[in-house]
């Protein structure tokens, strides 16, 4: 009875058959797939099978190839197998999914290729050596806000960081804050919204596994259209080091030739660089100036230079003098 039963289902097993354990680099002969068949209580034969592919190929779209001496395999897959790699690639590098959630989401993701394929991405699972986020519930919070932005409301939730001893410190002696939700920016591996926030009347950024008690304000519409409007979030990340605000400034910095990937990787293909003297060019960008930024420039040694505004400048040098006499005189 229980054969009669799985007789109904013998496309759909043929097709799990196929998708699971067939490849490139690994295929299926007819009389394998009958034996496979067989093992789940299927009667087949080759004239059924024949006909079954050819209606996956030809109804269904799946694409299977036949080599030689009636070998079958699945070829193109929605996610090929470089795309499933490098989507299990920035999972296991993300910081802000937890070690968890990495694991569980991988695993889904192996689904996507053959079971041979599957096996390469187990042996790339390197997590543990990872830093990752603490709150689990990171991944259900990003959907959460996410429908907020769709729904056009505000959303409230506890902020919070933490202090020498590792414990948890509430911003705004732990009330709750709301705040109108534009967008998600995923920057140096952690997942942040940007927010108008009403109270201050400016745009804000919030580091989203920082985030407790996520909840919609359904009745609460969002405010802020105009702010996040000039706030041109597209190259929010560019202008912005490690997400760490400050004021917002032109500055025009000069570079060694050599640090021109370096520049471009941090500002894109659209900054404009100017011949500065032989082996130097200058350019201006718009960025939040703040320790993150002199770090950035301090990184890069003699070969970067603030030139303007003088204030910056003076700024980043009594940044530097400061951490200099920390070391006392050099020697």
């Amino acid at each position: 009875m229980a054969g009669s039963e799985n007789q109904k289902f013998k496309l759909l097993y043929l097709y799990q058959v196929l998708m699971e354990e067939t490849d490139e680099d690994h295929v299926l002969t007819t009389p394998q797939l009958i034996s496979k068949l067989a093992a789940r209580g299927i009667k087949a034969e080759r004239k059924s099978i024949y006909a079954d592919l050819a209606a996956l190929r030809d109804e269904f779209g799946v694409d299977i190839i036949d080599v030689g001496r009636g070998g079958h395999y699945v070829g193109s897959r929605t996610f090929e197998f470089p795309e499933v790699k490098l989507l299990a690639d920035s999972v296991l590098s993300s910081r802000f999914i937890t070690e968890r959630k990495t694991v569980e989401l991988v695993e889904k993701l192996k689904t996507l290729a053959s079971s041979h394929q599957a096996k390469q991405i187990s042996g790339r699972m390197f997590v543990a050596d990872r830093v990752k986020a603490m709150n689990s519930s990171v991944y259900y919070s990003v959907d959460t806000i996410a429908s907020a932005i769709d729904a056009g409301c505000k959303v409230s939730f506890k902020y919070y960081g933490y202090n020498a001893k590792k414990e948890k410190q509430y911003h705004h002696d732990g009330q709750a804050v709301s705040v109108s939700p534009y967008d998600l920016v995923w920057d140096n591996e952690y997942y942040y919204l940007v927010a108008y926030d009403s109270a201050d009347q400016k745009i804000k950024h919030y580091r989203i596994d920082r985030m407790e008690w996520i909840k919609v304000q359904k009745k609460e519409k969002r405010e802020g259209a105009e702010a996040y409007k000039k706030a041109d979030v597209r190259s929010y990340s560019k202008r912005m080091f490690s997400m760490f605000s400050g004021e917002e400034q032109s500055v025009t910095l000069r570079f060694a030739d050599k640090l021109a990937n370096v520049v471009i990787d941090r500002f894109g293909t659209d900054v404009f660089l100017a011949p500065d003297g032989e082996g130097y060019f200058r350019t201006s960008v718009t960025v939040f100036v703040s320790p993150q930024f002199y770090g950035w420039l301090f990184g890069l040694g003699a070969d970067a230079e603030i030139l303007a505004p003088q204030k910056v400048r003076d700024d980043y040098a009594a940044m530097l003098a400061g951490v200099l006499g920390q070391y006392g005189p050099v020697k």
